[in-house]
C-alpha cells in the first residue's frame, strides 16, 4: 500500500505526519457577560420551576389557590437561597466535603418535593437518603477525577 509523502514545510506531529492532533477543549462562545448573567439566571429559573413541582404535589390536582401560590413562590425563594448559597461555598471546599454538600442538597430537596406528594414518612426519609448516596458517589468521584486533594481544579 502506496502512502503519500509529507510536501517540503509540512508539519509533522511526533515526528508522524498521521499522528493524532492533541484534544483541545472546544472554544467558548459566550462572552463573560453571558456566563455572568447565566450564573443568576439557572438558579432563578431551577427555583421557580422547583417552587412550582412542590405547589402542583401539595395541591394533589387540585383547584390552585392563593395559598398554594404562596406556598410555591416561597418554596422558590428558599430553594433559590439555599442554592446560591451551596454555588458559593462548595468551589471552596475540599472534593470530599464539595460532593458531601452536594449531596445534602440533592437528598433535602428531593425529600422535600418526595414529601408533598403525601407518602408515609419512612418512604419520605428512605428514598432521598438514597438519592442523596447517588449523587454523593457520583459526585465524589466527579471531584476525584478532576480535582487535587485540595480542591484545585486538575486539567
Amino acid at each position: 500500500m502506496a502512502h503519500a509523502a509529507p510536501a517540503p514545510g509540512t508539519p509533522t506531529r511526533g515526528g508522524r505526519k498521521d499522528a493524532p492532533k492533541a484534544i483541545t477543549p472546544p472554544p467558548d462562545i459566550f462572552d463573560h457577560r453571558t456566563h455572568r448573567m447565566a450564573r443568576v439566571a439557572v438558579p432563578v429559573l431551577l427555583a421557580l420551576v422547583y417552587g412550582y413541582w412542590a405547589a402542583a404535589n401539595r395541591r394533589s390536582g387540585g383547584p390552585i389557590t392563593g395559598w398554594n401560590l404562596l406556598f410555591g413562590f416561597l418554596t422558590a425563594l428558599v430553594f433559590a437561597v439555599v442554592l446560591f448559597a451551596v454555588l458559593t461555598v462548595t468551589p471552596r471546599l475540599r472534593r470530599e466535603t464539595h460532593a458531601l454538600l452536594w449531596a445534602v442538597f440533592a437528598g433535602v430537596s428531593f425529600g422535600f418535593l418526595y414529601h408533598q406528594a403525601g407518602p408515609s414518612p419512612v418512604r419520605s426519609v428512605g428514598i432521598p437518603l438514597i438519592v442523596a448516596a447517588v449523587t454523593f458517589v457520583v459526585f465524589f468521584y466527579r471531584f476525584y477525577t478532576r480535582e487535587d486533594a485540595g480542591g484545585h481544579r486538575v486539567s
